[in-house]
């Protein structure tokens, strides 16, 4: 995005706070003992871009600065006419505040961060709703924090953000650092990609930056067929973007390289015809030598050849034993990294309900730890457990009666499974249900233990897959389940007697009313 003209045109202004602000980093930084220096680790980055450029064919870099220029060219003007409108480039271009537009920036690339951007919209401007600042993140509770970003994934996001609000106001003056070296630096979380979008964005500094979307970008644009994830790969990419990134627009070409990604070199099916890179892809170029050849019926010329003649097998390229598949075309760069699968599990997970309590039924949650998966959360009582159910009922038992004290074993139902994976885990949940109806109401005095309504669980700071398990008991409760028999016959016979006016809006308003709608 453009920066403002008025941060522009205000350095003298800002002069002295930046002066100040870069006294508060040094003290800072002298002070950190967990990561090198940033100075050192930007020179320590630069030494090995050098010595790698050193040891990579041509083919695979851009020499011809008149080549880098057309790039960048082509790159930002497509941005320009085609950039989506999305709430934290508004709120960024609109901010005159350098450090509320770091903090908007911020908020942004970490809830992007494994997210798809139709997702983030509605988080992102309730979050910022709800703490425009970094004093107010600051000043938030954890809960708040975590109620807020339930449902989003990788809860641990939000937990390192608001320790980061928290350090910037009472370590570093209230200031964002100002570089990615120090943003990388000082802020809990903070990685070398979300450094260099902060600073590229929102303070100008000329830093490459690297994601998903990006790696795609340059693996085809430069042909590069190795697997990207490993070290080799990946500090090529690093170099690539710090040698493309436009020193004038830093943080418009940085969003310009993930917006293609995300919208026109995608991973299947890329819209090459509406690429303003086109002219200067060598994964394209590739295509088009080799759709000539099969129609030809010639053999392969082979791009290993073309990249690094006489010296072997070329590091950068796909290995001999992944040959060109015609049927992807460029979709045949990046290569695929191996990937290994989640981890099973299984856990008992039960919904303990008081239907006589004060005020209403309640249901029963617990805290979960404050590190480790889902930290901080709420979920329902659980237990981890073999996949075999015969001693499941036992062992998640005696998890609710530490919580809760005596229950009658007799009404532990099985209500079914919920399965739910996560980035490295793939977990199943055996859901049960125990509802005491003829008890006096439960209390407790322990600490990490509720009795929500059911109202107030869906607006708890709970994960997805509670929300999942909850699905599942509803569905065993009478009058709630949607996929019921009675539901189904019940909702026929309503529908019988209906106008054909009041069928059409019974229809629309069902699935808001049923007990799975959001």
């Amino acid at each position: 995005m453009k920066k403002p003209r008025a941060a522009a045109g205000s350095r003298s202004r800002h002069r002295k706070q930046s002066s100040s602000q870069e006294g508060r980093e040094k003290r800072a930084l002298s002070s950190s003992q967990a990561k090198p220096s940033g100075p050192d680790a930007g020179l320590a980055r630069r030494q090995e871009e050098v010595v790698l450029q050193a040891s990579v064919s041509p083919y695979h870099l851009f020499r011809d600065t008149a080549e880098v220029t057309v790039l960048r060219k082509n790159l930002l003007s497509w941005y320009d006419l085609e950039k989506r409108d999305l709430p934290w480039r508004r709120q960024a271009e609109g901010e005159m505040d350098l450090d509320r537009r770091a903090y908007a920036v911020w908020v942004s690339e970490v809830m992007l961060q494994q997210t798809q951007v139709a997702t983030v919209i509605n988080y992102y401007t309730r979050w910022m709703q709800k703490w425009p600042t970094l004093q107010d993140l600051a000043s938030a509770s954890l809960e708040e924090v975590n109620q807020l970003w339930a449902g989003l994934g990788y809860y641990s996001r939000g937990r390192r953000l608001q320790e980061g609000a928290r350090k910037v106001i009472e370590e570093l003056g209230g200031h964002m650092p100002r570089t990615a070296e120090t943003l990388q630096q000082l802020l809990p979380g903070v990685g070398r990609y979300t450094a260099g979008a902060i600073a590229s964005i929102a303070f100008g500094q000329a830093a490459g930056v690297v994601d998903g979307n990006v790696v795609r970008v340059l693996c085809r644009v430069r042909a590069i067929g190795a697997d990207p994830s490993s070290t080799l790969v990946s500090q090529h990419l690093w170099s690539l973007s710090q040698q493309l990134v436009d020193p004038a627009r830093p943080g418009d070409f940085n969003q310009a390289a993930m917006e293609l990604g995300a919208t026109v070199c995608t991973p299947q099916r890329p819209r090459c015809s509406q690429c303003p890179m086109q002219s200067l892809c060598r994964a394209h170029q590739r295509m088009e030598r080799e759709q000539l050849l099969a129609s030809q019926s010639l053999p392969s010329s082979g791009d290993v050849e073309e990249c690094a003649p006489n010296t072997g097998q070329c590091q950068l390229c796909a290995p001999p034993t992944e040959p060109w598949d015609q049927t992807l075309g460029v979709a045949n760069f990046p290569r695929k990294a191996s990937r290994r699968p989640p981890r099973e599990e299984c856990s008992a997970t039960c919904v303990l309900e008081q239907p006589r309590a004060v005020g209403g039924a309640r249901i029963l949650l617990v805290q979960r730890p404050n590190s480790g998966l889902l930290a901080g959360l709420w979920e329902f009582p659980s237990v981890t457990v073999e996949p075999s159910r015969q001693h499941q009922p036992k062992a998640l038992l005696q998890e609710l009666q530490s919580w809760v004290g005596p229950l009658p074993a007799t009404r532990l139902q099985h209500l079914g499974q919920v399965v739910h994976t996560f980035s490295h885990i793939k977990l199943t949940y055996q859901v049960y249900g125990l509802t005491l109806e003829e008890q006096t109401p439960v209390t407790t005095s322990l600490p990490g233990v509720r009795w929500l309504t059911r109202e107030e669980f869906h607006t708890a700071a709970v994960s997805t897959a509670m929300k999942k398990v909850f699905r599942v008991y509803e569905g065993q409760q009478p009058g709630t389940c949607k996929g019921s028999k009675r539901s189904q016959v019940s909702t026929l016979s309503r529908q019988k007697k209906l106008s054909p006016g009041q069928k059409v809006l019974d229809s629309f308003f069902q699935p808001y009313t049923s007990a799975g709608a959001p």
